[in-house]
């Protein structure tokens, strides 16, 4: 019994210091050169440089308006990662408890982790949860702040297919995701206007940082959020 014990720990070790050690590293070097799958746009990074999710919506509005908007279509904002958010996620998971605020990995666009991040969760736990990433646009959009976003559907929770991490793998209908959103803020009375753009994406396929597929109709939703004070005037 000791000796099965033993190997099981060790077991659980190795695969934890080639997971969220070596695996990452070598995939940072990987993608340091490969220049032409660096050029990929409109779809985030992972912190090893994998592509990730997405893009496939922009809101339109102050970070006060997009928060109370998203908040009004019944999203939650998620927690930060820390020590004690991760323990939380991880019991919330195994034991199918609510966590609502649960947080959300970090992805990269313009260089940076998201701004914002919303979720809505479905079930008893954090296992299955719709989620949306948002990044402060460098520029303005027709004098006003916009915000580039991500969404996307976590199914379930599983390994990695590309390091072995512990992570939510998403369904492949980002459009669906999209369309929630939308719909949501259309039924909170909450969209001044959107716009569509449409061959945003190129590739209307591929694999994110965890592997899994996703698929798109290559259009960018362009929602301009109705600013809460004039919302809340009529």
């Amino acid at each position: 019994m000791t000796d099965a014990l033993d190997f099981a720990l060790l077991f659980v070790l190795a695969w934890a210091v080639v997971a969220y050690l070596f695996a990452p590293r070598l995939w940072r070097v990987y993608y340091r050169y490969r220049p032409s799958v660096e050029d990929v746009a409109r779809v985030t990074r992972t912190a090893d440089r994998h592509p990730g999710d997405p893009v496939n919506i922009a809101l339109v509005g102050s970070d006060t308006d997009v928060v109370r908007a998203m908040t009004a279509a019944g999203w939650y904002p998620a927690d930060p990662i820390t020590f004690r958010t991760s323990m939380r996620i991880i019991a919330a998971s195994v034991l199918r408890r609510p966590d609502d605020d649960a947080p959300v990995s970090n992805l990269f666009l313009f260089d940076r982790k998201q701004d914002l991040a919303f979720e809505q969760p479905v079930g008893g736990g954090p296992r299955q949860r719709h989620h949306v990433r948002f990044w402060r646009w460098d520029q303005m959009y027709d004098g006003r702040a916009a915000w580039i976003g991500a969404a996307t559907f976590d199914v379930r929770v599983g390994f990695s297919y590309t390091t072995g991490q512990v992570t939510h793998h998403i369904g492949p209908d980002v459009d669906a995701e999209r369309d929630l959103i939308l719909t949501g803020l259309r039924e909170a009375g909450l969209v001044e206007s959107i716009e569509w753009t449409d061959g945003f994406h190129s590739r209307l396929e591929g694999r994110n940082g965890g592997g899994d597929h996703w698929r798109t109709d290559g259009r960018l939703a362009i929602v301009t959020v109705r600013g809460f004070a004039a919302a809340a005037s009529e």
